[in-house]
């Protein structure tokens, strides 16, 4: 299992960050990533695995004027 910004998730092995992100429905134009306290640069993203039992925070930015 994995923490997806307080809700309990099934892990999956060899799951990058960009995998899920789809999973989950995260679809936002851009977000910021942080797995275990480490914030995941978005150009690795697609290569990032997300190991067993980790926490992760997705923040979605807005802009507005």
């Amino acid at each position: 299992m994995i923490e997806v910004n307080g809700k309990q998730v099934e892990w999956r092995k060899d799951e990058t960050v960009d995998g899920l992100l789809k999973r989950m429905g995260y679809s936002f134009p851009i977000v910021i990533v942080r797995v275990n306290d480490r914030v995941v640069p978005y150009t690795e993203f697609s290569r990032f695995v997300v190991p067993d039992k980790s926490k992760v925070n997705v923040v979605r930015l807005v802009s507005g004027g």
